[in-house]
């Protein structure tokens, strides 16, 4: 089958950001995105053009158009997040955003009325019943079908380093999983989820979607929910591996990354140069590692198994990638990167809270209010 590419001129981005909606009052997860999603759209939930239905009703994913630079996606997500938050408050209702919520349970959720969420879930049953699960996907343009393969191939070998500095999914239904990111290993669970494939060429993602589609395993190339995938309909490489991010600093500083790794192997291309890449198992192994360590995973950097730390993996990428990120306007947002790989991702956070003696239910008030003062709480 020939599926088109609607190519992109530049790097642009887009984002999406799951948000959780919370009951303030118990800090459970509440089943409000319909009556929110119908008030912003004057009396109808399909109206609004950037706050969006996903599968369970306890939440509301809200998208940018299409950004140039990072500020741009600050201001877009921002704007949004003002017109949720207006419409939630009133109703005794708060936002946040991590992996995971730390203590409801996926049986307690309404699914959202969109009749494709209700077809997923009666063709896989109980494994989409339970993706109670959040995360954030960076669109990066990308400049012909050809090109968008080679990067999407070459940015397996990066997944680590995005999935330890977004991890924020230690607890699983009140119970700490003992993961940096449960959530990554929920949502691989579905069949066309997880890891891609290294693909030769936009030749073989075209008959590898007709196979799939011919035997119906999916209906369309929307079904395919690889951590890395090509978006043809957009012209983008989608990066769909991490977790909800609580802070829109640190949304920014992964979207700078995800920007300015996209642009850095674009331009490796056109200069002739062959783009790095590992054998699947040293993927497999090293998204695992970062889903159980995080920062602190030991994550596999050739082929004679020499190990780096993630931490130390994440501030030599922005090192490489600061000439790229001042050009493209974002180095800001880049270097908040370092504090992350320094100071810990979220999953840290949250785990210091609860060894400091807090609550789940204070966690999530953590969460949210890391949400509304765009600040990482600690436990000291």
């Amino acid at each position: 089958m020939h599926i088109d590419f609607n190519a992109s001129p530049g790097c642009s981005i887009g984002v999406e950001w799951e948000l959780e909606l919370v009951d303030r009052s118990t800090r459970e997860l509440a089943s409000a995105a319909t009556d929110i999603l119908t008030e912003l759209g004057g009396g109808n939930p399909n109206t609004p053009e950037k706050a969006k239905h996903e599968l369970f009703e306890c939440t509301v994913e809200v998208i940018t158009g299409i950004c140039e630079t990072v500020s741009e996606v600050r201001q877009d997500l921002g704007k949004t997040i003002e017109e949720v938050d207006a419409v939630a408050a009133p109703r005794g209702l708060g936002l946040m955003c991590s992996g995971t919520h730390p203590f409801s349970h996926w049986a307690d959720q309404a699914v959202s009325p969109d009749p494709r969420f209700h077809k997923l879930l009666g063709e896989m049953q109980w494994p989409v019943r339970r993706l109670l699960i959040f995360g954030v996907h960076v669109h990066v343009g990308v400049r012909s079908p050809e090109k968008v393969i080679m990067i999407a191939n070459a940015l397996t070998s990066f997944l680590p380093h995005f999935l330890a500095v977004s991890a924020s999914s230690p607890f699983w239904a009140g119970h700490d999983t003992g993961l940096a990111s449960v959530r990554s290993k929920l949502f691989e669970s579905l069949p066309t989820a997880g890891l891609p494939y290294q693909l030769s060429g936009w030749d073989e993602f075209e008959q590898f979607m007709d196979t799939l589609i011919t035997s119906k395993a999916i209906s369309s190339v929307r079904e395919v929910w690889w951590d890395i995938r090509p978006h043809p309909d957009f012209g983008t490489v989608e990066l769909r591996m991490c977790d909800g991010i609580p802070t829109m600093t640190e949304l920014c500083a992964v979207t700078a990354m995800a920007q300015s790794l996209v642009d850095w192997l674009d331009r490796l291309i056109d200069r002739g140069y062959k783009l790095p890449s590992q054998r699947s198992w040293t993927v497999k192994e090293n998204k695992w590692r970062a889903a159980r360590h995080g920062l602190d995973a030991e994550i596999i950097v050739d082929e004679h198994g020499t190990m780096r730390r993630a931490r130390m993996a994440v501030l030599e990428l922005v090192e490489e990638l600061s000439p790229v990120a001042r050009r493209l306007g974002c180095h800001e947002e880049l270097s908040h990167l370092v504090r992350i790989a320094e100071e810990g991702a979220s999953y840290a956070r949250q785990r210091d809270l609860l060894s400091a003696g807090a609550t789940f239910p204070e966690i999530v008030d953590a969460l949210m209010s890391e949400m509304r003062n765009d600040s990482p709480v600690s436990a000291t």
